[in-house]
């Protein structure tokens, strides 16, 4: 039986991550992980509001910002994984071409329904893919058919067949079954995120706080980061 909770609360770039995760730390450490994902911006929102948790794992921009602010210990910080943004489709639909630039402005255009993070909820891939539609010169268009989701995976629209496209962080894309990842976007256009982890100022429990960040690093968990679609460290 787990002697003690780790509360880790986290943005959803690694949800799948650490919910494949839990069980083998549990049983490595014995101790009982209870976890919270939501957005970016509400993780950040709740931490700086004082909520007491003993590890955050966001963007490490983020991480950084909540680190001057005092509300995470600076030296327990400690990048995780990078992550690069892509494109899903429902499994078993044809796999548009998004290798350049040019393609996927064309596969975008072509597309009758798009999900996407909403870029008020801080989300890298939301905010991004923006700035991404902006420079393609489509960005009335692609916002026309586009929906902004802000909770679930978005590839979990076009698994239900709600969508004909989403974007997000591959990490997001790949645990989603139902959903197929097309590819990530053009290296011109992409936009890599390192996911950081660290320990609360308030935390409860910082001893055990640090020995879930080292597992995290750790080589079982780098194979199953590698395997949700990002690079370890």
């Amino acid at each position: 039986m787990a002697n003690i909770e780790i509360k880790v609360m986290s943005s959803g770039g690694l949800k799948g991550v650490i919910s494949e995760l839990a069980g083998a730390f549990e049983r490595a450490k014995g101790h009982k992980l209870v976890t919270a994902f939501a957005s970016p911006t509400t993780v950040k929102t709740r931490i700086e509001g004082g909520e007491a948790t003993d590890v955050a794992v966001m963007s490490a921009t983020l991480i950084d910002d909540l680190v001057r602010q005092g509300r995470l210990v600076a030296d327990s910080r400690i990048p995780v994984a990078r992550s690069g943004i892509g494109i899903a489709v429902r499994a078993g639909a044809p796999k548009p071409d998004i290798g350049s630039a040019d393609a996927l402005k064309r596969t975008l255009l072509d597309a009758k329904s798009i999900v996407c993070g909403d870029p008020a909820f801080g989300g890298a891939s939301g905010v991004h893919f923006q700035k991404v539609i902006e420079r393609l010169g489509i960005a009335d268009e692609v916002r026309r058919k586009a929906r902004l989701n802000s909770g679930s995976f978005n590839a979990e629209f076009v698994a239900r067949g709600e969508a004909e496209l989403a974007v997000q962080q591959i990490s997001e894309i790949v645990p989603v079954k139902g959903a197929e990842l097309v590819g990530p976007l053009p290296p011109e256009l992409q936009l890599t995120t390192v996911f950081a982890a660290a320990v609360s100022t308030n935390a409860a429990q910082p001893a055990a706080g640090r020995q879930f960040i080292a597992f995290l690093i750790a080589p079982e968990a780098q194979q199953v980061i590698a395997a949700n679609g990002m690079e370890p460290g």
